[in-house]
């Protein structure tokens, strides 16, 4: 049984036009995330990039991950990832136990990671297992122009506020078994906190983009 990573990047990106492919320091974007799984061999077997776009798989094949032809059908804007997950398992030959999923758009992460998060996800024998922050913003909602607060009282400050945490899309880990019944995240999921500033990174803009090759330089390329 296998361990795979799967990565998926279709075109016709909107907002950012092929960003999974843009060019952060003349490096393709989605690189990095195949260059992340590669690193870390002893855990993955195979590496996977679910992909609707040419030029993205000409990118994939030259940095040795395997593609998967993602079909129309289950490329559009409000096409769940878990539909490119299941399509990847439903098309290739290998028994798979676990799915490493890396997203294109959270292209930097700690180097150390994935060892430190598949050695806790087999000994919890954890079914799935995805990475959080914690928010330390404070949360409001307006209604007939109040702002009424939501997870703190007008004056409290910041480091009394009860812990709020956000998915930060760095890393998921999930049973074969889940993602055929369209599951990533399960309902006994552990929760992976991360402090890092890698964390704030999941791009969509332009502004997304240079924030990225900002941290690239000061904490990697440096």
């Amino acid at each position: 049984m296998k361990n795979i990573a799967i990565i998926p990047a279709r075109g016709g990106s909107k907002r950012l036009p092929q960003k999974n492919i843009k060019l952060l320091d003349g490096i393709p974007l989605l690189s990095f995330s195949i260059l992340f799984a590669k690193a870390n061999s002893n855990i993955i077997d195979e590496i996977y990039v679910s992909t609707d776009d040419e030029d993205i798989k000409k990118v994939a094949l030259q940095y040795g991950a395997k593609v998967i032809d993602r079909p129309k059908n289950i490329s559009g804007d409000l096409e769940p990832t878990v539909s490119a997950l299941k399509h990847v398992l439903q098309n290739i030959d290998s028994e798979v136990e676990n799915v490493i999923l890396l997203q294109a758009t959270n292209p930097i992460r700690p180097q150390n990671l994935l060892k430190e998060t598949f050695e806790l996800y087999q000994k919890e024998n954890c079914n799935s297992l995805f990475t959080v922050s914690r928010n330390h913003k404070k949360f409001g909602k307006i209604i007939e122009q109040k702002f009424i607060p939501d997870n703190y009282k007008i004056g409290q400050r910041s480091q009394d506020i009860e812990p709020l945490y956000f998915e930060n899309g760095l890393l998921y880990i999930t049973k074969a078994s889940l993602i055929l019944e369209n599951i990533i995240i399960s309902e006994d999921a552990f929760p992976f906190e991360i402090d890092h500033i890698f964390a704030n990174v999941d791009i969509d803009t332009q502004e997304d983009f240079d924030y990225a090759k900002y941290l690239y330089h000061k904490h990697i390329k440096s």
